[in-house]
C-alpha cells in the first residue's frame, strides 16, 4: 500500500501478488456481485463495489489495473486535490 500527493491528487494505491484479473475483466472489478472468471474462496463480490461507491460518495474516482511486472492487481483511488479558498 502507497499513498503520495500528486499536483492534481491525492493518491491511494493498494497492490497484490496475486494471479491478477485479466484486462477484459478490469473494467468489471467495481461491479456489485461480480466476481472475476478466475475467483476462488466464498466471496460474494462485494468489497470492491463498495471501494467504488465510497469514492463516488467522496468525487475520488477508482481505477483497477495490472502490476507493473504483470503480476497481480493495483486497485488505485485518486482523491482530487481542492482548489477552494
Amino acid at each position: 500500500m502507497s499513498c503520495r500527493l500528486q499536483a492534481d491528487a491525492a493518491v491511494l494505491e493498494v497492490a497484490d501478488r496475486g494471479p491478477g484479473v485479466p484486462d477484459a475483466e478490469l473494467l468489471s472489478l467495481g461491479q456489485r456481485f461480480y466476481r472475476g472468471s478466475g475467483a476462488h474462496g466464498t466471496g460474494s463480490g462485494l468489497g470492491l463495489s463498495i471501494v467504488q461507491r465510497i469514492a463516488e460518495v467522496s468525487g475520488a474516482e477508482v481505477r483497477y489495473r495490472r502490476g507493473d511486472d504483470g503480476i497481480g492487481l493495483v486497485v488505485e483511488v485518486r482523491f482530487p486535490r481542492s482548489t477552494g479558498a
